[in-house]
């Protein structure tokens, strides 16, 4: 098993559903083609690595085979780590029919790279499944068919604590993975469920998209902005990584809506607003303070505040929030403008909860 070091730790990479489909199909083929029986298989990602995988169960009849992989994540808290991932393969006529079964998800709603209607197996992993299962039919000299059914025991429990149904995936989880290595706490993947959420907005005619770092943000759109919260994309820290998405694939605005805690930071031209990527909330609302006129014996305080309350509680003693809270946004619409190189229209709104809306840059609220 591989390792990487992030945040000066030592984390084990581990595999994807789409590793273990691959896996299990080539090891369920070559049992049902050959006869012969193997505890593991090496599997060739897209990128060429050669993963060692090792099955967990067994099963075979004279018509079929079913095997079974355990995926392991690493060091990688993913929701689908430790699921039982199965491959049934048996013979037909002709072609190679790969589908998914009991707790694979169905696709629902166009947008998506895999169309309406068909098993949530997403392209790549789909190649990785079709090229082991072709690669042994070479070998043992078999020209018929197979169908290849990919099945997840626990797939439809698992998918409530994913993105699946705001993606219009039902009944089960999606059988992923680009590079068929997880990372350990990879952003890779959390990018990309974004980008496929962007793309069915798109697909269905979307030109505004409505976008928040968090729960915060979607309780305010809701409670207070009476916006449609189904429209709107939790987009987390990624920022910057979605009005990049969002300008490439032709959008024509962003709104954005986010507490102050995590929006302030763009006035620093920070646009993955995680703290272990930075954090220099109280360092802008002081600079930007001190520029207002608070005195610097306030501005200490500022600066040492551990919260955005705690600092505008030392900012209300002097009447000048609103001014403070300009001049920081001027800085937001700067940033944001300068990382879409003003080829899309960025709107925000900032706000607290116990002030509400701090300041914001939209024409029609």
């Amino acid at each position: 098993m591989n390792f990487v070091i992030k945040n000066n730790r030592r984390l084990r990479t581990g595999i994807t559903t789409g590793t273990c489909a691959a896996a299990a199909a080539q090891a369920a083929v070559l049992m049902l083609l050959s006869n012969e029986y193997h505890n593991t298989v090496n599997v060739t990602t897209n990128q060429g690595t050669v993963l060692t995988v090792t099955l967990s169960e067994i099963k075979r009849n004279e018509n079929l085979v079913t095997c079974s992989v355990i995926k392991d994540a690493g060091d990688d808290p993913d929701v689908t780590d430790g699921i039982e991932i199965t491959v049934t393969v048996s013979k037909t006529e002709h072609g190679i029919i790969i589908d998914g079964g009991e707790g694979v998800g169905r696709v629902t709603k166009p947008g998506l790279k895999i169309p309406v209607g068909e098993a949530a197996i997403n392209p790549i992993p789909r190649q990785m499944i079709e090229r082991e299962v072709l690669n042994v039919c070479r070998q043992t000299g078999y020209h018929g068919g197979l169908c290849v059914l990919i099945s997840v025991p626990k797939g439809r429990e698992i998918a409530k604590k994913t993105m699946n149904e705001r993606l219009g995936i039902v009944s089960g989880i999606s059988i992923l993975g680009t590079t068929g290595i997880v990372e350990p706490m990879s952003e890779k993947a959390i990018i990309d469920t974004l980008k496929a959420e962007i793309d069915m907005y798109a697909f269905n005619g979307t030109k505004t998209l409505l976008i928040t770092p968090g729960n915060y943000g979607r309780e305010f759109i809701r409670a207070e902005l009476r916006f449609d919260i189904g429209q709107a994309v939790k987009c987390s820290n990624y920022i910057g990584e979605v009005l990049d998405y969002a300008l490439l694939i032709g959008m024509e605005k962003v709104i954005l809506v986010g507490h102050a805690g995590k929006l302030v930071k763009l006035a620093g031209g920070i646009m993955n607003t995680h703290s272990n990527v930075a954090d220099c909330r109280m360092e802008i609302i002081a600079a930007h303070s001190a520029m207002c006129g608070i005195p610097s014996a306030a501005i200490r305080t500022i600066i040492n505040s551990v919260t955005v309350e705690a600092a505008m509680t030392v900012i209300r003693q002097y009447g000048i929030q609103q001014d403070i809270w300009n001049s920081i946004g001027q800085k937001i619409a700067f940033h944001l403008n300068a990382r879409t190189k003003g080829n899309l229209q960025v709107e925000f709104i900032v706000f607290t909860q116990e002030d509400g809306i701090l300041i914001h840059s939209c024409t029609n609220l």
